[in-house]
């Protein structure tokens, strides 16, 4: 047996390991903590988004010169009074309700054998249940054992003695222990509300306190920033707390309104489900809409009130859903489909029913936490609706994959807000610098740069018949990962507004098939950056064509085809290679003596400085830093002034 040589971890795997185990046993200890002690975190949580819910409320109150601690108190006041008015309204709503359930029972059964008479096969399957009754009372029928010896059976036998009954009475409670009775199921409640209340209060009247703590504890080194994150998350939930209140309240009270009109009974302990179910996602108003439903079927002998109520939810619902709730507060809470399902599982797992109506608004708050905190950064990746991949990474990946379809679908998307030179720029060109960085540390083997150079080509293809023009302001894009790259591009980005000239406009020589050579420096993560820069010159009129970095070598240049070019762009993702970028020139003058050539070097660091040394270094024309500047270049090369777009024609002429 060969035993493998041990290899010793090093201080970083150590320290990661280490750091892994402490964020794991943290984990257990965190979800132990709310498990056993949801007695008392309960009352708190539920204190903490009451006060999300009334701070906007007191905040009010304070800007007409009413005093912090009597509008702090006003406000719980009046927020619990309704919440008791709204228990006592339905506990009076549930106790009519079982009164008249007795009454319902004869129109439950005439639906059931109207039912049963209806159902296709009644008489074959009736009499199949009469035999199996018979057979099974035959096989249970017990047996004589004197029969089966053959002794008759004893005619005097004597009697079984019949059981007498006996009752036994205990004595009437006594007035003391009534009330014992009538009060020990109200203690555990009353002492949550209680606790709740105190809690309400004390978070408003030391709000300002609470924050300076939780800026100590998420970290008190840059307060500016820290303030404003905690600020912006506080703002943000009691906004989105109190719409989402006051949007499911007018759901229940539009339920409740219709319900009545229907003829449903108890019609306000329906309306008020509904709007507390609601606040359980995906499926909290179809089980608000099951019980009135069922009550329909028990109340109306005819079907009609059942399809009343079925049509008012099917209409309700998806109008708030789907309507309101995007032009309200946006398209979604900040949770991802999958967290919601996700959170709401745990909190029930946790805490109950209770945890199911507060799994969203808890893990909302999860959420933004790790959005402004950088220690619970995770939360944001593991439950928000945003990439866990930025938009460079993302298209980095499905290069990696070999899945430019999909890369192209998500790039059609952001074209709707933005140019084409700024997805090239900001996404396409920062995803190449990505697999450039793993190239360089030898992670990228020659099949997969084989393949990311093909499904660039494959990309840039798919996108070929797009014009790079700012978008219309009418559209807009719903994707997630689009949205993501949208929102980190400026709708003004540098070299998002190049003219797209027209071929009878330029001058002679830049009229011929393909004025514009696009060569790769040295591997195929430049020549996947050529083919982008070449799409993007022939969608602004210029049309261009690629050659691969063995076009420069010796023995290839002189039959580099160099027919109508008037101008080269010699690409590099990287500027650490002087010296091969300045041979590389040399090649190219020599094969184009009158052409121009313009480096296009894309640099870790963008450093004016360094752009300077690399232009005097290797005696090219220009240098360009990005895709969008290389197209200015070209454009500027060709004579025609870029700043004067309104002189330019409107239409892109192809050659």
């Amino acid at each position: 047996m060969v035993r493998k040589p041990f290899k010793a971890r090093t201080s970083e795997e150590l320290i990661a390991l280490q750091s892994a185990v402490a964020t794991a046993i943290l984990a257990v200890i965190i979800v132990m903590t709310l498990y056993f002690g949801r007695e008392i975190v309960i009352p708190i949580a539920l204190a903490i988004l009451l006060s999300f819910v009334l701070a906007p409320l007191v905040g009010l109150l304070q800007r007409v010169r009413v005093p912090r601690g009597i509008a702090v108190v006003s406000v719980v006041v009046l927020a619990f009074a309704l919440l008791f008015a709204i228990g006592s309204l339905l506990a009076s709503q549930l106790t009519q309700l079982a009164g008249e359930l007795p009454r319902y029972q004869s129109t439950i059964s005439e639906k059931i054998q109207l039912f049963r008479d209806t159902t296709a096969g009644r008489g074959t399957l009736e009499r199949a249940s009469g035999m199996l009754k018979d057979l099974s009372k035959e096989l249970d029928k017990p047996k004589d054992a004197n029969s089966s010896l053959g002794v008759s059976p004893v005619v005097n036998q004597k009697a079984p003695l019949t059981p007498v009954p006996v009752e036994v009475r205990q004595p009437d409670p006594g007035a003391l222990e009534s009330l014992q009775a009538l009060i020990s199921p109200l203690l555990h409640p009353l002492a949550t509300t209680g606790i709740i209340i105190i809690f309400v209060i004390f978070i408003l009247l030391q709000r300002e306190d609470l924050r300076n703590r939780l800026i100590r504890l998420a970290g008190s080194h840059d307060l500016q920033r820290t303030t404003a994150a905690l600020d912006d998350a506080a703002g943000r939930l009691s906004r989105l707390f109190l719409i989402q209140l006051l949007l499911n309240g007018t759901f229940g009270l539009v339920i409740g309104s219709g319900l009545w009109l229907i003829g449903v009974p108890s019609a306000i302990l329906w309306g008020i489900l509904a709007a507390v179910l609601r606040f359980v996602p995906y499926i909290g108003a179809a089980i608000a809409a099951a019980f009135p439903l069922a009550l329909a079927v028990a109340v109306d002998p005819t079907w009609s009130m059942l399809l009343w109520t079925l049509a008012l939810f099917l209409i309700v619902e998806p109008i708030v859903g789907h309507v309101i709730e995007p032009m309200v507060y946006g398209h979604s809470t900040g949770l991802s489909p999958v967290a919601v399902v996700a959170s709401a599982t745990l909190w029930t797992a946790l805490w109950g029913p209770i945890g199911l109506v507060l799994a969203t608004p808890l893990t909302v708050c999860l959420v933004v936490l790790g959005r402004h905190v950088e220690r619970l950064e995770f939360l944001d990746v593991m439950f928000g609706d945003r990439p866990a991949l930025s938009p460079p990474e993302i298209f980095y990946q499905r290069m990696l994959a070999g899945d430019p379809t999909e890369a192209s679908d998500k790039a059609e998307e952001f074209l709707k807000e933005r140019s084409l030179t700024s997805y090239y720029d900001e996404v396409a060109l920062k995803g190449l610098q990505l697999a450039q960085a793993d190239m360089e540390r030898g992670a990228l083997d020659q099949e997969r740069l084989i393949k990311i150079r093909d499904a660039t080509v494959e990309f840039t293809n798919n996108l070929s018949d797009r014009e790079d023009r700012p978008a219309p302001k009418l559209r807009s894009t719903s994707d997630a990962e689009a949205t993501s790259a949208v929102e980190s591009v400026a709708e003004d980005a540098p070299y998002s507004n190049l003219p797209v000239v027209s071929k009878v406009d330029l001058p002679t020589q830049w009229q011929s098939e393909c004025p514009v050579l696009c060569v790769a420096g040295r591997s195929l993560i430049d020549e996947a950056a050529a083919i982008m820069l070449a799409q993007l010159s022939t969608a602004h009129g210029l049309t261009a064509r690629v050659e691969g970095a063995e076009a420069l070598t010796t023995s290839n240049i002189f039959r580099l085809q160099t027919d109508g070019v008037s101008i080269v762009c010699l690409v590099y993702m990287d500027g650490t290679g002087a010296a091969h970028m300045r041979y590389s020139v040399r090649r190219l003058r020599r094969k184009l003596p009158k052409s121009a050539i313009v480096l296009c070097c894309w640099l870790k660091d963008s450093d004016p400085a360094e752009f300077e040394r690399l232009l005097e270094a290797t005696k090219v024309d220009l240098i360009a830093k990005n895709l969008g500047e290389a197209v200015k270049l070209v454009i500027e090369a060709t004579g025609l002034d870029v700043d004067s777009r309104d002189e330019l024609p409107a239409t892109t002429t192809t050659a």
